[in-house]
Parts: C-alpha cells; structure tokens; sequence
C-alpha cells in the first residue's frame, strides 16, 4: 500500500505563499540579511576571479603564460572540482546548524585563502589541481552557513525578493571578479590574479566582526541540553537520511540534477569556445570605430585585450553578472507573481534558447543576445531552487537542506564538468581541426601530435602554412564542422529538465491541496 508523503508543517508548507510587494519586501529585510549580502559578494569576487578565467589559464600554450592542456584534461579538474565542492556541504550543512554558521564561515574563509596561495605559488597543472581542490573545500563549507544565515533571517513573504537581491548582490563579485583577474593576467602576470583573490577573501575576516547568527540562542540551549544529558544529540547520519528519504525532496533533487547537467555550460566551455571561434572586434568596430579605443574605463568594464580592438572571452561571459548586476531585483519582482515552479519553467525554456543561439552561429551580436537571454533565464529560475528548497525545509534544519541544494550540483555539475569539455574537444576544438588540416597539408600524425607541437599552437602553425588570415581559416574550419553540435546536446537536456519541473510542479500543487488546514494561504493561480 502506497502513504501520501508527510507534509512540513508550521512555518514550512508545499503551498506558494503570496508575497509581499517590492518596496515592502526589501524594506523588511533586516540588517544581517545585508551582512551575508556582502561576505558572499566577496567570496564571488574571489571564486570567480579564479573560474572565470581557469578555462583559458589551463588551456592556453604555455608560451603564453598558461599549462597548455587539451579542454578533455582541463576536464577531468573540473570533474573532481565539481565533485568535491557538492559533495562535501550535503554532510556538513547539518555540522552547520549544530555546531555555529559563523565558526563554519571563518573555517571555509582560511581553507579558500591557501588555496589562491597554493595557485600562485605552484605555476602547473598540478599545483593549480591541488589549489582547485582546496578552493572547492573551502566553498562547499562556506556556502551552508551563509545560506542557512540568510533563509533564517527572512520569511516566507518576502523570501522572493531577498533570493533575489541576494543573487543580484553576489554577481556583483561575480562581475568585478572576471574584470580584475583579466587586468592582471593581461598586464602583469597570471601569478598576480591568485594573490589578488586571495586578499580579497581575506575581507570576510573583517565581515566576520559584525555578523551576528540568527537563532543563535536555541542552538546554544540546546547543546547546553545535550552536555547535561537532559537530551541526546540525534544521530546527524539519520536524521540526514531520514529527511533525505521524503519524496517531495528526493524527487526536487533527482530534477535538479538534469538541470545542472545542462545550466553550467556558460562557465565551463563557453570562454574557450569565444576564444576559438566568436570574433569579437566586430562589437568593438561598431562602438568605436574601427581604430577601438584606447579609454581605460571602457577597455576595463567590457573587459577588452590591451590595445582596445576585442574584447576578452571573460568581458562577453561577464555580461552575465552585470546584467544580473543591475537588474535582479526587478526579475526577483516579476517571479515573485509568479508560482515556483512556474518562474523555474519560464527562466529554463529562457536558458534553453540561448544554448541553442550558441550552437546556431558564432557571430558575435548573436553571442551577446544568447547571454542576455541566458541571464534572464537564470535570474528566473536559479534563486528560485535554492528559495523553493529552503521555504519547505523545517525550521531547524534549514543549513542540512540548503546542504541538499549541492547534490544536483554534485550529479550534474560532476558530469557536466567532465563531458561537457569533452564533447568540446570532439565536435569543437579549432586547436584539434587545425592539426587535422595541418595532416591534409602534408605534416606527419607524429610532427602535429602534442608532444611536437605544443597544445594552443596548431591554429597558428596553420596560418603559417596555409598563408590564410586567421579569420578566413576560423570561417572554413567552422563550416566544415559541426561546431554547434556539442550546445544542441545540452540545450536537449534543458528540454527533458524543463518538462519534469513541470510535471513535478503539478504534483507538488497536488500533495499541498491534501493538506487543507496549511497555515499559510495558496497563492492564486
């Protein structure tokens, strides 16, 4: 016989709950939302000054200052990134909740400073290995207790707007991060970049000083209970699978690892892929004439080389946090009308589209309307998982479920970060189809392998050969491959992912309409 899943109670409902306007939203956000608001914005500067760029840091030569890997190696450290960082929170968000958010933080903060220094101390591909891996630790410690900080301190009503401005305030690190990391590997060394984030993180320190843990008190008495033996400490292990085992979260979990197969391509293989094949002068010509420009503002915010004629794979990927940057709040706005799993469709469907704009052509204005589109997409949807799964977890166990969030990240990211790369180096790797017409023009499989011909390299042998330019090889070498292939396998999983937040959301709104005396009313269709 089949049982109905137990619904959460008091303050946690499978309903939608209705919330309150804009203005009313953000002015009931308390002080120590705004607190976290800022320890992550600077943990995002750092991280993503670091995977913003780690794409062409692995893969360009090593005559230009990179390890000069294959995007099928630099694979196999995302994988185990990946893995490592959402792996590691779905057991320590529960140590979290019981042992303090603010003693996790400052551990995470120490983990994540030796690991920038590990990068910059250590110039190869096993030192910049080892230094990933610390960097993963120290996030997927960082992240349960700031999140978990940020559910405590907001409410069902309002939690739409604070997912949203919090999102918006993190890619602000996240769009300055990209732009300072390029300044420095562009004009001063790639060893600059690490030890720059690795100040920068340091400011949690001094964050640290002013925050203040929400709940504090009832965590403190009841450790004060566990100590005198007026109650035992439930085992973090069972009550792990115990919540694990509730169908409404299992299956959320189970979607969400489809969704993250697909939704990571923008950081992972997307730089490389500008890099080979986007020609990016075009958007410089048509705002500034044909000679670029030599202002260091704009040379700076669009992310551009150092003689201002292109602009840099992390100045066209950085268009995401800035629009997220500047204008989160109003999409926050927008799916807050909306239900959850609606706005998860929309922003999905949105992603969707801009995955396969990459695949259809590698004009540049193309490029950019696929980011605005992505961005949108994922204002709409990204806040929204991680809102939705802490609005339904119980009280005290906020941190644990936040924790959960991390293993769709584990399943899909984990794969992502190794096919993703790979499919790359297959179906779109300009180095790989410039050895293979090297091999047409009579160069040995031997004198075109990597060991002779250094990784990064074979495109301008190629030009050398051949006497073509650059952009005239780059258009043949696109048409006569199928380059787009490897976005159209993932935009086909965002389709599968897509139709089961659907079907799930239909579902949900089922089991919640079971529970007629929910103490928070259902939001109108």
């Amino acid at each position: 016989m089949s049982h109905s899943p137990q619904l959460p109670t008091d303050d946690t409902t499978l309903h939608d709950v209705k919330q309150l306007g804009m203005w009313s939203a953000i002015g009931s956000l308390g002080y120590i939302f705004w607190v976290v608001g800022g320890m992550e914005m600077v943990e995002r500067l750092a991280y993503y000054g670091v995977r913003a760029v780690a794409t062409i840091y692995a893969t360009r030569p090593a005559s230009e200052g990179g390890l000069g890997v294959t995007m099928a190696t630099f694979g196999w450290l995302l994988l185990c990134w990946n893995l490592a960082q959402s792996v590691i929170p779905v057991f320590t968000g529960g140590l979290s909740d019981r042992y303090g958010y603010k003693q996790t933080i400052f551990l995470s903060t120490a983990i994540k400073v030796s690991g920038y220094l590990w990068m910059a101390w250590f110039h190869s591909y096993g030192g910049f290995f080892v230094g990933c891996m610390l960097l993963a630790v120290g996030t997927a410690i960082f992240k349960p207790g700031i999140q978990g900080t940020l559910i405590k301190a907001t409410n069902r009503r309002n939690s739409s707007m604070a997912w949203g401005i919090f999102y918006q305030t993190v890619n602000i690190g996240g769009w300055i991060g990209p732009l300072i990391a390029l300044h420095m590997r562009s004009r001063i060394g790639w060893t600059y970049v690490f030890y720059t984030n690795a100040a920068f993180i340091c400011l949690n320190f001094l964050w640290l000083l002013t925050y203040r843990e929400p709940g504090r008190a009832e965590r403190v008495a009841r450790q004060q209970r566990w100590r005198t033996g007026a109650e035992r400490p439930p085992s973090l292990a069972r009550e792990a699978w115990h919540e694990l085992r509730k169908p409404h979260l299992a299956l959320y979990l189970l979607i969400f690892s489809v969704w993250w197969f697909m939704f990571p391509m923008l950081w992972d293989v997307l730089p490389k892929y500008i890099e080979d094949w986007v020609d990016t002068t075009v958007i410089v010509r048509a705002l500034f004439g044909p000679e670029g420009t030599t202002n260091p503002v704009f040379q700076f915010l669009l992310g551009m080389d150092a003689a201002g004629l292109s602009i840099q794979p992390e100045g066209i990927v950085n268009l995401n946090a800035g629009m997220i940057m500047l204008t989160c709040f109003l999409f926050a706005a927008i799916s807050a009308k909306m239900r959850a799993t609606t706005s998860l469709v929309v922003g999905t469907v949105l992603i969707i589209g801009a995955l396969v704009s990459f695949g259809w052509s590698c004009g540049a204005w193309v490029a950019v309307v696929a980011m605005v589109m992505f961005s949108a997409g994922e204002m709409l949807a990204s806040p929204k998982f991680s809102e939705f799964l802490g609005n339904i977890a119980p009280s005290d166990k906020k941190a644990m479920w936040i924790g959960y969030s991390q293993a769709p990240i584990l399943l899909g990211w984990t794969l992502e970060g190794k096919l993703g790369p790979q499919l790359y180096h297959f179906f779109s790797s300009k180095d790989e189809f410039a050895r293979q017409m090297l091999m047409q023009h009579g160069f040995s499989a031997e004198s075109v392998s990597e060991l002779s011909l250094p990784i990064g390299e074979a495109f301008q042998k190629l030009v050398e050969v051949t006497g073509q330019t650059p952009a005239v090889l780059t258009q043949t070498l696109y048409e006569s491959h199928a380059v787009g292939l490897t976005w159209f396998v993932f935009a086909g999983v965002g389709v599968v992912s897509a139709v089961m937040i659907h079907l799930y959301g239909r579902w949900i709104r089922t089991l919640a309409d079971q529970k007629p005396n929910s103490p928070a009313p259902a939001e109108p269709a």
